[in-house]
């Protein structure tokens, strides 16, 4: 795969740019602060998309290439596959996917997978290299060749790294030492305290126990239930006799209630004879009195009669005065004066005869008055003889037998004893109900238990699976490793060995890696040494040439080489061992070095290596 054009519009601080790359070597030329990374940062955005995350940086990168002016945040790419087809990339950086043109001038974005996140990864479908593998192999500047004294245990590891895993990032030793560190921290093992598998074990052993506790209290539980049951059915036999000895006793209140009403009656019908007897006697006074009444009734009769006898007597006498005197005397004062006492005679005749009236009227209204009584006395009699007889209809009709108190006293008691015997078994029930509650609270919370057994029990299943996926990474990591040694590292090994020995004019020719020593180098005289002894120019040397022989393993392209400043701390015979090497070994390898001095064009010129020079 070789990059042909690239056309900028606006990105970062460049504007209105174009370039030409050559297929072979390329030089971009230019001062600091130039643009060579922003030009190199371009063409890795043109394939990948611009990120907007910071990553760690103190601004993202669409912050830091965004025109200042606003002007078109855009540009295009143009490249070749090894197939010899031909595409050209337009990308405005301000959206997430670019449109893709093939050589016929055709949109071809539209066949290529567009994740959400990462937007169309038509480069990596095309070539198989993602954006993290294309920056750590493809992409070499200054900072991941060149490190101080300080990191240069650094850099060996990283060189191990790569010779053992493939990946400078990726330790075989620090992957096993952290899945071990992760069995240990997030699972635990039979020896550890207080990790996950210890404490949800524990967990489990305090669950189990308490609920073998609570279990026992299921027989009590049933021997409760029992007692209760009879408790419950011993007070309904108790409270059904009770109710018969209220209804008994109901009864015979019932029954003394009548004889007490019989009792009232015959007191009543003898208050009533009582009553007859004294109007009775009232009645026999009154006759009495009326007869006393009657005589002097009679006697004012004869009074009366006797009266008018006399004046009867008295008038004849005064009349045959009269005619006599008339007669005889002839007297006129004489027979006036006789005339006079007819007037004084009736006079005195109708004053006694009045009184007499009085006293008859007064003997007749005392006879009417004492007859009325005896009228009313004889009726109240008869109403109360009445009431009598119906009182005595009624007693007649009620023959109730006398009320047996002690019968109704032994009932009382009965009732007493059996409300005292009801009170204590509601007591004694009340007692085994609170119990009864109380293991109820324990059954509820065994369910909470049996529910926290399964899900601690299901945690520690789970917690197996995870130990299990990790033993099984484990075992999966070593069987890699052990392939990796017996197939990939020695590969590896022999073209570092092929490349160190080139580039260091025969002073180290083997280049080996193993577990114990770690990566190890031979000298001249054969003997070897631990590679964190060299110096650090030349460890600079192994990393970079470990990274020149992994490019040729990233894809079925052969992709460019993009070279950033790498040579800036190289001696002039050292860039120059390794700028003929590059030429060399990488010679149907697109090369692109951007570099701020004339050493990289003076060399290629003095070597006779063809090289398209670009000044920016």
């Amino acid at each position: 795969m070789k990059i042909k054009k690239i056309k900028i519009n606006a990105y970062g601080k460049l504007k209105d740019k174009e370039i030409n790359f050559g297929d072979y070597i390329n030089i971009i030329y230019g001062t600091n602060e130039s643009g060579k990374s922003t030009i190199l940062n371009y063409i890795k955005n043109s394939f990948y998309g611009i990120s907007k995350n910071k990553n760690g940086k103190e601004i993202s990168d669409f912050e830091r290439y965004t025109p200042w002016l606003g002007e078109e945040f855009s540009g295009k790419l143009e490249y070749e596959l090894e197939t010899k087809e031909k595409f050209e990339i337009f990308r405005d950086f301000k959206k997430k996917n670019p449109q893709i043109l093939n050589e016929r001038m055709e949109d071809i974005s539209k066949q290529f997978n567009i994740d959400k996140n990462k937007g169309n990864e038509f480069f990596y479908e095309q070539t198989k290299v993602d954006e993290s593998l294309f920056s750590s192999t493809v992409l070499m500047n200054q900072q991941e060749v060149k490190l101080e004294k300080q990191d240069q245990n650094i850099l060996i590891q990283k060189v191990a790294n790569l010779v053992g895993t493939g990946e400078d990032n990726v330790s075989y030793k620090r992957a096993i030492d952290r899945i071990n560190r992760r069995i240990l921290e997030e699972i635990g093992t039979e020896r550890s305290r207080e990790k996950p598998i210890n404490l949800i074990h524990k967990k489990i052993e305090e669950l189990e126990q308490e609920k073998k506790e609570i279990e026992k209290s299921v027989n009590i539980k049933c021997e409760i239930e029992e007692n209760k049951s009879q408790f419950i059915k011993q007070i309904e036999e108790l409270e059904k006799e009770m109710r018969i000895l209220k209804e008994e006793k109901l009864l015979q209140e019932n029954e003394k209630i009548e004889a007490e009403k019989i009792n009232l009656k015959i007191n009543l019908k003898n208050k009533n004879d009582e009553k007859i007897n004294e109007i009775k006697n009232q009645i026999n006074n009154i006759n009495l009195r009326n007869k006393n009444n009657l005589e002097q009734n009679k006697k004012v009769n004869a009074d009366k009669n006797k009266l008018n006898k006399i004046n009867f007597m008295i008038l004849f006498l005064i009349i045959l005065s009269n005619i006599l005197q008339f007669i005889w005397i002839k007297n006129i004062y004489f027979n006036f004066a006789c005339i006079l006492t007819i007037p004084v005679d009736l006079i005195f005749y109708l004053f006694l005869k009045n009184k007499i009236n009085k006293k008859e009227n007064k003997i007749k209204i005392e006879i009417e008055k004492t007859n009325s009584e005896i009228k009313q006395f004889n009726f109240q009699i008869e109403l109360l003889e009445k009431n009598s007889q119906e009182i005595q209809q009624e007693i007649n009709k009620k023959k109730i037998e006398k009320n047996n108190e002690n019968k109704l006293e032994n009932i009382n008691k009965n009732i007493q004893k059996i409300e005292n015997e009801i009170s204590e078994k509601k007591i004694v029930l009340h007692t085994l109900q609170i119990d009864d509650e109380n293991l109820e609270a324990k059954l509820e919370k065994l369910s909470k238990i049996e529910e926290d057994l399964i899900n601690h029990k299901e945690k520690m299943v789970n917690l197996k699976k995870i130990e299990k996926s990790m033993m099984l990474a484990k075992e999966i990591l070593e069987q890699s490793y052990n392939k990796m040694k017996n197939t990939v590292t020695p590969k590896f090994t022999g073209r570092l060995s092929e490349t160190i020995s080139e580039i260091t004019e025969g002073k180290y020719t083997k280049v080996s890696l193993n577990d114990e020593t770690g990566l190890m180098v031979e000298l001249e005289n054969g003997n070897y040494v631990n590679a964190s002894r060299l110096s650090i120019g030349t460890i600079d040397q192994l990393y970079f040439s470990l990274r020149l022989a992994m490019v040729e393993e990233l894809s079925e392209e052969k992709m460019p080489i993009i070279l950033d400043e790498v040579f800036a701390y190289y001696d002039t015979k050292r860039l120059e061992n390794i700028l003929r090497y590059i030429a060399k070994r990488f010679c149907e390898h697109q090369i692109i070095i951007f570099t701020c001095t004339n050493r990289e064009k003076e060399i290629l010129e003095n070597l006779n290596l063809k090289f398209q020079l670009v000044e920016i």
